[in-house]
This record gives structure tokens, sequence and C-alpha cells, in this order.
């Protein structure tokens, strides 16, 4: 697989330890096609491995896609013995307009967002390794993707969440319903799945805790775009999330983007 990698891309920085932390992480931008290979062995052993997704695309104990070689690949590498244990993937517009469109482009109608394209970049394959889920790992990402964005001019990302359906998707319909409560768009932005995950039919009253990673989004300030829609591949109830640099809370910002 060949990889286009971006003349622009940020150089490295490195993450101090966070209290109780096992280690220092250091984060960078995958800079060769072993790079983005130590990314993709980290995503099987989280969804493929960890998460039971069935996946034609998984070969040789690496998950990738035809997305892949039009990314950007954000990685955290332990310092101690510079293992991958954190990555996410960046489609920016100018990549997703060569491609013929984003990720999420198969699994919703996106046609809302078509004013937000030209600033627009899709997050995903976020995974983080089991050892390292207390928080750290995601915050040194999320801080990469928004320097990302203030450097290149872009103001929206938009990526899909995803929640287990091991218990039938209960779980991502009570999930939803509570959300849309509260974290639901303008009516001009929302989309529409294209395969809905059947809410009407599910239970949507039990009291779920959201995943991690939504929790995460939701705390920057994050809008939900519309329903779940139902990702057979990996098993999964994605809920399509956005979030605007402007909406980011005032803490997030002195954290992220070093503002006072």
């Amino acid at each position: 697989m060949h990889i286009q990698l971006s003349p622009a891309t940020p150089a490295r920085w490195r993450a101090p330890s966070a209290a109780g932390a096992p280690c220092a992480l250091r984060v960078e931008w995958a800079q060769s096609l072993a790079d983005v290979r130590a990314a993709q062995r980290l995503r099987y052993r989280v969804f493929v491995e960890e998460g039971g997704a069935l996946l034609a695309s998984s070969v040789l104990h690496h998950e990738l896609d035809a997305f892949d070689p039009w990314c950007e690949h954000l990685l955290v590498r332990r310092q101690s013995d510079d293992e991958v244990v954190g990555t996410y993937r960046v489609l920016t517009p100018q990549k997703a307009q060569l491609n013929g469109g984003l990720y999420a482009d198969a699994a919703f109608d996106l046609a809302p967002l078509w004013a937000l394209r030209p600033r627009l970049m899709e997050l995903g394959r976020a995974c983080v390794h089991p050892a390292h889920r207390t928080g750290g790992v995601i915050l040194a990402l999320w801080r990469a993707l928004a320097q990302l964005m203030q450097q290149r001019g872009l103001e929206t990302m938009i990526g899909c969440a995803s929640v287990p359906m091991r218990d039938g998707g209960h779980a991502a319909a009570s999930l939803w319903h509570r959300l849309s409560a509260t974290h639901l768009a303008p009516p001009d932005l929302q989309v529409r799945p294209r395969l809905p995950l059947p809410i009407d039919h599910l239970e949507r009253t039990l009291d779920v805790k959201p995943p991690p990673l939504i929790k995460g989004y939701l705390r920057l300030g994050a809008k939900l775009l519309g329903p779940p829609s139902w990702d057979p591949d990996f098993q999964t109830a994605d809920l399509p999330m956005m979030v605007s640099l402007a909406d980011l809370p005032a803490r997030y910002r002195r954290h992220f983007l070093a503002e006072r």
C-alpha cells in the first residue's frame, strides 16, 4: 500500500507524564509506511481481537482499508519502548476531495454538511491500547488534532463515535435517546443514517454511561448530528458527531491551543 504523507505534517511534540501515568508519551504524525503499519497493528488489536470486528481488510494482524493511503495518521508512542499506544487517522478536505468523499459518506447522508466541507476534516479509527485508557493518551491526540486544525485554517471535525452492540443495540439506542435531548445539532445540520439502527424496536430507557470517547467529545462541546447507523462489520452502532474549534470550552482552548 502506498502511503501519501503531507509535506505540511506538523512536527512531533512530547507530552509530559500526567500524575499517576505509567510512562511518558510522545505524540507524532506518521512519516513512513512503518509508522502507519504500527498504527494498523494497534487497530487490529483493538477492533478485531478485542472488539470482534469481522473485516475482510484485516491482513496479517493489520486492520487497513482503502482510506488509509489518503489519510494522515497520528500516533502516540510510549517513550520507554516506542510502542504505538494510541492512534487517530485524519482525512483533510483536500484529500477527501481527491478521494471522492469521506469515510462517513458511506454510513450517512451528509448533504446538510456540504457548506462546511472546505474547512472540515474527518477523524476515524480512534483507538487506545488497553493499558493506557486513563485519558492521557486521548488528550494528547486531541491536542495535536486541534493544533493541526488551527495551523491549516480548518474549523470543524466530524467522526463516527462507536458503541458496541454486544447487547443487540439496546445500549446504543438508550444512549441516543438520552443525548439527543441535550446535544443534538440544529435541524439544518442533522444527517440521516443509510443503515439505521432500529431504535423503535430497542430498549431506550437504560441508564447507559457514554463510552470514554463519546464522553470526551461531549466535554469538547460536540454536537450529535443524528441517529446512529449500524455497522455490521465492526459490530457497532455509530453516532455521527461534530466538534467545532469555535465551540471548544475556554479551558480546552487554553490546554489545546495555548490560548490565555
